[in-house]
């Protein structure tokens, strides 16, 4: 019986891996051990008193009386405040699933690399943060790092299968986006709902702006960068609307690899849950018997100035993703509380990077002083544009 804790259980990943758990309940070999979010208490508690973990973290202590009042009397304990997810993140377990948004997830992978765990992250920013730091971590400790986002999860297996010799380049796939098919006018006159309304996937709010940015891919490059050991060159990005491709490895051969599968992300979690030799768990399967047609192209560099962005800050190194990062999540934040269009999030996150210049980081304090500093920037550059 192997033990799994879920930080972010009450987001759209964790709610996931959830549900699959429910499907193989009785048949699977895996024990909730710890669930956690940041202030959905009240979903916290129906989890917890469903799945009965060893304990439950809260971020936000404003629903720690309701989920004491639900879960008084079950012996589960409760961790709350400000440090309850690097407090959640060291109950012991053999799996440690990473599903919660931006850098806050960083020092807990961290301490589950430590602890030689099997790390399952849907959490980018912790490597696009925390890069050789991470995997250095990773690689000392003799712990296993699996993506569980589709793209890379794919690409995973694809150079598993395959192996690395002769390989050319690879490339990750999107939709495009809920935006993709626009022009670059109508995209400065975008409506909040069509930038949180994606055309596939059901993901929370902040992906669902960076995927309608481009952010989200460029992002994932970096990820790719630090998970796979590849230089910038080697990574490209590929628009398929359709979504039933996820990752291509092509080689020096000529030959090309893809991996196919229906866009569902119950096949990825699945994967890392049953890593290395579990019992596979029942995922949907793609029927290739049906007439479908699928549409390849490059994305837009005008449309979507992100992507390039974010290959310059791969290729400037040390602290430059870090800067891209916290930049882009206070650029979205302020999206999503109405303070600026559409149009001004990626040219906001430019005009911090700019205004920082990158520098070597080698510690988790390096980490946190520089996305602190790339925040306040960030933020002093709305206040400006507020005022002016």
């Amino acid at each position: 019986m192997r033990t799994l804790s879920i930080l972010g259980s009450t987001g759209s990943v964790g709610c996931a891996t959830l549900e699959i758990l429910r499907r193989v309940r009785g048949q699977g070999d895996i024990r909730i051990a710890l669930l956690s979010a940041h202030r959905q208490a009240a979903l916290l508690a129906r989890q917890a008193l469903e799945f009965r973990p060893q304990a439950v973290a809260l971020g936000d202590e404003t629903g720690l009386p309701e989920l004491r009042t639900a879960l008084k009397g079950t012996g589960i304990e409760i961790i709350a405040g400000e440090a309850a997810l690097v407090n959640a993140a060291q109950v012991p377990a053999d799996i440690t699933m990473v599903a919660v948004v931006g850098a806050c997830g960083l020092e807990a992978t961290l301490i589950a690399a430590r602890a030689g765990r099997v790390i399952l992250f849907a959490n980018k920013e912790c490597l696009v943060c925390g890069g050789t730091l991470v995997t250095d971590t990773v690689r000392t400790h003799g712990a296993t790092l699996l993506p569980i986002d589709s793209e890379h999860s794919a690409l995973f297996q694809l150079l598993l299968r395959n192996g690395r010799e002769g390989l050319d380049r690879v490339a990750i796939t999107c939709s495009g986006g809920p935006l993709w098919a626009l022009s670059a006018e109508q995209m400065t006159k975008v409506a909040r709902e069509q930038v949180l309304t994606h055309p596939v996937w059901s993901m929370g709010k902040k992906i669902t702006v960076d995927s309608a940015t481009m952010m989200n891919k460029g992002l994932e490059i970096i990820e790719a960068s630090y998970l796979f050991d590849l230089p910038e060159a080697m990574i490209d990005v590929v628009i398929h609307p359709q979504t039933y491709v996820h990752a291509l490895a092509m080689y020096d051969n000529g030959g090309v690899f893809a991996h196919l599968g229906v866009p569902d992300m119950s096949i990825p979690i699945s994967y890392g849950l049953c890593w290395p030799d579990g019992d596979p768990m029942p995922v949907p399967g793609l029927d290739l018997t049906c007439a479908m047609h699928w549409d390849f192209q490059p994305p837009d560099p005008i449309r979507f100035p992100a992507l390039n962005l974010a290959r310059q800050a791969l290729r400037d190194g040390g602290s430059a993703p870090i800067i891209l990062n916290a930049a882009n999540e206070v650029a979205v934040a302020a999206f999503l509380e109405e303070k600026i269009s559409y149009a001004h999030i990626v040219p906001l996150v430019d005009k911090v990077y700019e205004a920082i210049s990158p520098h070597c980081v080698t510690t988790l304090q390096d980490v946190l002083e520089v996305d602190e500093t790339a925040r306040r920037v960030a933020r002093e550059t709305l206040s400006d544009k507020a005022n002016g």
